[in-house]
């Protein structure tokens, strides 16, 4: 069903959709790094009694002076340039002057007007037969004649640098067109790198020289600014002012997401609030930013909720009012219109929340909101944002259960839910079944429309894991997902990430704030992606007409998937939710993981880890794993398998990955997908891609450590048993867990075979040497190759008992019990009475 999502994306929105455009280096950079673009680079074509030039500016915040676009009239020996000059005081300027002898045209606005419009639209039409000419700069026309015009022009025409001309100020240009009555030559500047620049129909037009890329800035997350605080603190983002906030109880960071400008102040006043989770919200209208706790242990008298004055930056208590219980990752909005401020979820005490909780701005206490219709379940994770329109809130996924007692286990939710604040009404809109690892969604979501909705989702039960942005279907929950991925640590329940959308510069926002193990002192991040964010397979496409290429292969490829998503429709999948283990489990999960660090490799710079969740760490020891996305992952991962022998064939590798391209395209998108592997490796030392007789292999020397080469090298020793290094590979955790595809199956399993084989001698071994708690643990992590492996089962109980746990015993045997239930569809055989009765292991 997907499938069908793609094709009304495709189908009902616009063909330029994609974020696309040419930036230009200025007057900041080098002469020589400047950005050069000759639109007819071999042979300009001839317009007829019209030429009419048209195009979107941006104006980029370093821009000051400079000339943006020139056109030459070889046959006048005459040429005309456009020139931006934002250094007059409060006004910009735009000139159309006849080089180098008199000023034509001069149009002023004011700064702020073009600071607040993304895209200028400019338009240059000449009428060669009345010899005239139109500059429309945002629909302000001004229009001049006199100029000796031609009725046929062949104009060469330049953007940026050209020639003698190198004064150039910062700017990107899209949409171009150029035309008269009888022909037309639009150009997105879709292309994703390369100097070469092909018109919508394909055809190589024009070069340009140090060029940057704009769709490359809707895949990949840009870092943009980075937080430090000893304290508690707490992020947002001010549209109006085009700022995010970064505060604690000393002072306020503020980075201005249009300048990239930090600074930060003092407070003319101590933050009244105490801050834990660092919760807050903005009040746009009168320039306040809000910090809150929901619930405080500090004595009654004591401030739950503030706000400061970002113009005279003095706090003011609002409230000593809270709620019950603390609500961990709940979610927020900020009803200007009855000034007053609803939560729902959140999770403290051992319970999930399911209540609707507004504080009234007037009245400066809390009130519980009461919804008829549909119910939400208790929950926390979940995501939520706010329609306008229809003045309702949308509630997608979360964590938690149907009772909200946190000791009974956890779901996720995948569902979405529409409260109507007029007719204070829930309805549940869709849940969708999920597959592979769970994710939850960060606190806010993105709905410009009635068609879908933006998040970014995460697997929060691994450490060191990954957000992604999904976009989800209003209509039926189908997803894409989209960009790459930007890293992020979960280990702390305080540590959260959040997503923004910025209509003035069409940008979306993600904040990440991680927390030490103090759970005081953080570090954040803010990263933005160029609105609407794009998948790789639209970045690397081949600059025609992407949309209709799309549209075309859909409609080829429903009739033929339409029936395998019927097929699988109708297949059951159940999820078997264990419960949670008993305090006496948990005493013995942190004793095990104890013994797991024991044995545990700290990441370490130059590094690849294939076992557990595939990371790449750099030579800072910087985790660039977000790097690699889907793909670039598949052919590295490709690689470097058939790098222990002679590599793998370029043929070889078109074949797998790319298998129904024509060889070009194959050809195109393994080019740039290696030339992206290479630039992600350039961040490590000791490591590189080469090409050698054909073949494609990876080379590490002896300061880049990899585990699965290590694996290898070890594995081929006649002792391995009792090998230190050997289990600390293993105990990383399954082999290129959650990687997905057919063309890694057989590499896993013979991986999987090895490890298998080496975990049952050293679990015997340690056994053997009474050494139960590395037992336990390797046991655990033969259980992650096969979840029934009896014979792992007979030494983990037998273990148990050893240690005088025989309550864990029990518990484990439970699970493997219900494992084998699951996956056999039957009971398993032997009962627990039988384990502890034997006498001898089975070999």
């Amino acid at each position: 069903m997907k499938l069908f999502f793609y094709l009304a994306i495709i189908l009902f929105f616009p063909l330029n959709i994609f974020s696309q455009g040419l930036r230009f280096h200025g007057n900041e950079s080098l002469i020589n790094d400047r950005t050069s673009y000759s639109v007819f680079e071999n042979s300009s074509p001839s317009f007829s009694e019209k030429l009419i030039i048209n195009f979107n500016l941006s104006l980029l915040p370093e821009s000051n002076v400079g000339y943006i676009l020139r056109l030459k009239d070889t046959n006048q020996n005459t040429t005309y340039n456009l020139m931006y000059d934002n250094e007059g005081g409060d006004n910009t300027v735009f000139k159309f002057n006849e080089e180098g002898r008199n000023n034509l045209i001069t149009t002023l606005f004011r700064k702020e007007e073009l600071a607040n419009c993304q895209w200028v639209s400019i338009s240059l039409s000449f009428d060669l037969k009345e010899d005239s000419m139109i500059l429309s700069v945002n629909e302000n026309e001004t229009k001049i004649g006199g100029l000796n015009l031609q009725e046929k022009w062949k104009p060469i025409i330049y953007f940026g640098r050209s020639e003698h001309v190198v004064d150039i100020p910062s700017f990107a240009i899209k949409n171009l067109v150029i035309k008269d009555k009888q022909q037309e030559y639009l150009f997105h500047l879709n292309e994703n790198e390369g100097e070469l620049v092909h018109d919508s129909k394909g055809k190589v037009r024009g070069q340009v020289s140090n060029p940057v890329w704009l769709i490359n800035n809707a895949y990949y997350w840009a870092p943009r600014a980075s937080f430090k605080s000893k304290n508690v603190a707490g992020l947002n983002f001010n549209p109006k002012t085009q700022d995010i906030y970064f505060f604690d109880r000393d002072s306020i960071m503020t980075f201005n997401v249009r300048t990239h400008n930090i600074s930060s102040k003092k407070y003319a006043n101590e933050l009244p609030v105490k801050l834990r989770l660092g919760m807050s919200f903005m009040d746009k209208t009168d320039d306040r930013l809000y910090a809150y706790e929901v619930y405080s242990e500090e004595q009654a008298t004591a401030a739950t909720a503030a706000y400061l004055d970002l113009n005279t930056l003095i706090w003011t208590s609002e409230t000593v009012d809270r709620l019950p219980t603390q609500l961990h990752h709940h979610n927020g909005f900020y009803d200007s219109d009855n000034q007053r401020y609803i939560v729902f979820g959140g999770f403290g005490s051992q319970h999930y929340n399911k209540e609707f909780y507004s504080y009234d701005l007037i009245e400066k206490k809390w009130n519980l909101l009461s919804f008829e219709g549909d119910k939400i379940t208790p929950r926390y994770f979940s995501s939520m944002c706010y329609k306008k329109d229809e003045n309702a809130l949308y509630i997608f996924g979360g964590m938690g259960n149907d009772s909200g007692d946190q000791t009974i286990g956890r779901r996720y939710y995948y569902d979405l839910y529409k409260v109507d604040l007029n007719k204070k009404k829930i309805t549940k809109l869709w849940e969708i079944p999920w597959e592979g690892d769970n994710v939850v969604p960060v606190r806010s979501m993105i709905m410009l429309d009635d068609t879908c909705f933006y998040t970014l989702c995460y697997p929060e039960h691994f450490s060191s894991t990954f957000l992604k942005l999904y976009r989800f279907s209003i209509k039926n929950g189908n997803f894409d997902i989209l960009g790459d991925s930007i890293p992020i640590r979960s280990d702390k329940i305080t540590t959260n990430a959040n997503l923004y959308y910025n209509e003035k510069l069409n940008e979306l926002y993600c904040t990440v704030q991680e927390f030490d193990a103090n759970d005081i002192s953080s570090v954040a991040r803010v990263y933005s992606l160029s609105f609407p964010p794009i998948s790789f397979d639209e970045l690397v496409g081949d600059g025609k007409n992407k949309a209709m290429t799309y549209i075309w292969l859909v409609v080829i490829l429903a009739a033929v998937l339409v029936g395998i998503y019927l097929f699988y429709r109708k297949k059951n999948r159940v999820k078997t939710d264990l419960n949670s283990l008993d305090n006496s489990n948990l005493a013995l999960e942190a004793r095990e993981e104890i013994q797991r660090e024991s044995f545990a490799r700290r990441d370490q710079p130059n590094s690849v880890y294939l076992f557990g969740e595939f990371t790449v760490r750099d030579r800072n020891n910087k985790d660039i794993t977000y790097m690699f996305s889907t793909k670039l992952k598949q052919t590295f991962l490709l690689i470097l398998q058939y790098s222990i022998e002679d590599g793998i064939s370029s043929q070889q590798l078109s074949d797998i990955l790319w298998p129904d391209k024509t060889e070009n395209k194959a050809k195109n998108l393994k080019g740039v997908t290696l030339n992206h592997i290479r630039k992600a490796l350039s961040e490590l030392d000791d490591i590189e891609l080469i090409h050698d007789k054909g073949f494609f292999k990876i080379v590490l020397s002896e300061g880049c450590y990899c585990d699965y080469m290590r694996f290898s090298e070890i594995t081929k020793e006649e002792n391995i048993i009792n090998n230190k290094e050997l289990i600390e590979i293993l105990t990383r955790g399954k082999f290129l867990k959650n990687t997905e595809g057919e063309i890694f199956d057989s590499f896993k399993q013979e991986v999987e075979n090895r490890s298998e084989t080496i975990l049952q001698m050293e679990i015997e071994s340690r056994y053997a040497q009474q050494d139960y708690q590395t037992t336990l643990l390797l046991v655990e992590t033969l259980f992650n190759i096969d979840s029934l492996n009896e014979e792992a089962l007979y030494y983990q109980i037998h273990s148990l008992t050893k240690l005088k746990m025989t309550d864990q015993a029990k518990n484990k045997y439970l699970i493997f019990a219900a494992e084998y239930k699951k996956v056999m569809n039957e009971n398993y055989p032997t009962n627990l009475s039988s384990l502890l009765n034997e006498k001898e292991l089975k070999r």
